[in-house]
């Protein structure tokens, strides 16, 4: 048996979140840091593999309260986010990359026994295929979060665009399981109907697929389409939305 029941591993950060007719709010924040203390609160045996400054090490103590196992890959910065949401529908967001901790190198990745890695980027400038190969090759199942080839970086302004994946079909094949969110779904196939998504994503290789949207989240599994709606207090932004839904 796998000392882990799943590892995430991409850079830890630091959000600063503007929600729409609300004062904004810093906070750490990743989809390693959603997604892992969603599974170690369902008792999962969790690990993190983040990509950070060694400085800023103590953003990972509530992983760390909850039983995560962290390892730090050491980086000159830690990554800031700025999202920006301009009107009442969460999907539609500005996001700029202020400053990002570099690419994750498969040498750099601590040989853990564990069944999955989860691949959580916040932008492409974490992920590359010689480490989804690398990860492949040591055994593990794999799944990913679309948005990490998605979410491209302009050089000069740092603002995030979204963009088609050119290696995308071979990045999907290799996984067991990917999530995507109503935009990432019309950048790469086309469009906002998830349940044709996630059927095309299936068709490139992936049993299960998960798709949210600002009403509800659907999973592809296996061929079957299941659809649950979210039911929510309140919506302040939208940030880990899908990284808490898909890890749970």
């Amino acid at each position: 048996m796998s000392k882990y029941g799943i590892t995430f591993i991409g850079h830890m950060c630091y959000d600063e979140v503007h929600p729409y007719g609300e004062e904004k709010i810093v906070a750490p924040g990743s989809a390693v840091l959603c997604g892992a203390m969603v599974t170690a609160r369902v008792g999962v045996k969790t690990a993190a593999v983040v990509k950070m400054s060694l400085d800023e090490e103590k953003i990972t103590q509530p992983m760390k309260d909850l039983g995560v196992d962290v390892f730090i890959i050491p980086a000159d910065v830690t990554t800031y986010s700025r999202v920006l949401h301009k009107s009442e529908n969460v999907d539609e967001r500005d996001i700029t990359l202020i400053r990002t901790a570099g690419l994750i190198k498969i040498e750099d990745v601590p040989g853990l026994e564990s069944e999955y890695y989860h691949l959580g980027g916040i932008s492409d400038s974490e992920f590359d295929m010689a480490l989804i190969d690398g990860l492949k090759a040591r055994g593990y199942r794999l799944s990913t979060d679309m948005q990490s080839y998605v979410r491209q970086i302009t050089p000069v302004t740092k603002e995030i665009n979204f963009g088609d994946v050119k290696d995308k079909e071979e990045i999907v094949s290799k996984m067991d399981m990917v999530k995507l969110d109503v935009v990432e779904a019309r950048v790469l196939t086309g469009t906002e109907d998830l349940e044709k998504a996630a059927q095309i994503f299936e068709s490139w290789g992936c049993p299960e697929v998960v798709a949210t949207k600002s009403d509800g989240v659907l999973a592809r599994v296996n061929g079957v389409n299941y659809f649950e709606k979210f039911y929510n207090n309140s919506v302040i932004g939208r940030t880990g939305r899908g990284d808490t839904t898909f890890a749970a």
